[in-house]
């Protein structure tokens, strides 16, 4: 199982209200207990083997920005950084730190995103392989020959999505191998991508499935016998420099370098003393309780 960290405490963050959960001094821990909880679920119903948790080290990496300059620009904050909620970001390290004693493997990469880290397990490690988040650009990750699925939270992590190549191709009218270029075509707003004016996700499926790829569709636009109705040559002839580089951006990267990794899942906490230490400290006992539960449940049931 392959965890985007970030998906998940986001999710959390603003799935919990920061008043049901706080330290014994008022600091909020909701990132934190919703972060262990849908770890816990994980474990508990997927009964995994292996698990290693993704972090973005570049939410924003120079490459692609330096492809498509309006690349996650609006969340970039005023002083530099991703715009992240005061109240969030103390609770990134409380959850490293609740990973490291459970002895749950966390990595990330220098000049990557936590999907670039993702993708190059996805491929790296021996499946069947599970990744878990609700990033639909992970779409692309789902390879039915190498057992590689996307558990989708878009809706949370008790409605997950179980979704292989067919339930892709269901949603979006593309096999996941495609998804990167029909994504290219929609745009996505939440990323900075603005897509191609006036081609919305029908267009772009019928495109992907008619020409296969973007250089097939720039192919086919110099043509004149391809087809195009007079309007949307228009609109992919004035998008060409953006669909020139933004597959590339879209595109989750399958060789990011990673250091060897252990991906055993423990059986019990690798520091169970600290792990009681900090969840006293900071109110978080049910929630441990129930992670650490649901990880020997998952071994006894082994």
């Amino acid at each position: 199982m392959l965890v985007d960290a970030p998906s998940l405490y986001f999710r959390a963050y603003f799935g919990i209200p920061e008043s049901a959960a706080k330290t014994t001094d008022g600091q909020p821990v909701n990132a934190v207990r919703g972060f262990l909880d849908m770890l816990a679920h994980l474990v508990r119903t997927r009964r995994p083997g292996r698990m290693v948790c993704a972090m973005d080290h570049d939410w924003r990496p120079d490459w692609r920005v330096a492809l498509l300059p309006s690349y996650k620009a609006h969340r970039v904050a005023p002083e530099g950084g991703e715009v992240v909620p005061d109240t969030l970001t103390p609770q990134v390290p409380m959850i490293l730190d609740m990973l490291d004693a459970l002895g749950i493997t966390v990595v990330g990469a220098s000049g990557y995103e936590a999907d670039d880290v993702l993708g190059t397990l996805s491929v790296s490690q021996p499946g069947p392989v599970e990744v878990v988040s609700g990033d639909r650009d992970l779409f692309q990750l789902v390879d039915d020959e190498r057992g590689v699925r996307l558990l989708y939270i878009g809706r949370g992590v008790a409605k997950l999505e179980d979704c292989d190549d067919a339930a892709v191709r269901a949603r979006y009218g593309v096999p996941a191998q495609r998804y990167a270029e029909f994504a290219a075509l929609r745009g996505d707003p939440s990323d900075g991508l603005p897509g191609v004016a006036g081609v919305g996700e029908k267009t772009a499926a019928r495109l992907v499935d008619r020409y296969g790829d973007i250089a097939g569709i720039l192919a086919a636009l110099d043509d004149p016998a391809s087809g195009f109705a007079p309007g949307l040559r228009a609109k992919l002839d004035a998008a060409r420099d953006y669909l020139a580089v933004a597959p590339k951006v879209v595109r989750v990267a399958l060789d990011v370098p990673l250091p060897a990794l252990s991906t055993e899942l423990p059986v019990a906490p690798a520091a169970p003393e600290r792990l009681i230490e900090l969840a006293e400290h900071w109110n978080l006992a049910g929630s441990t309780r129930r992670l650490v539960d649901a990880l020997a449940t998952r071994a006894d049931a082994a």
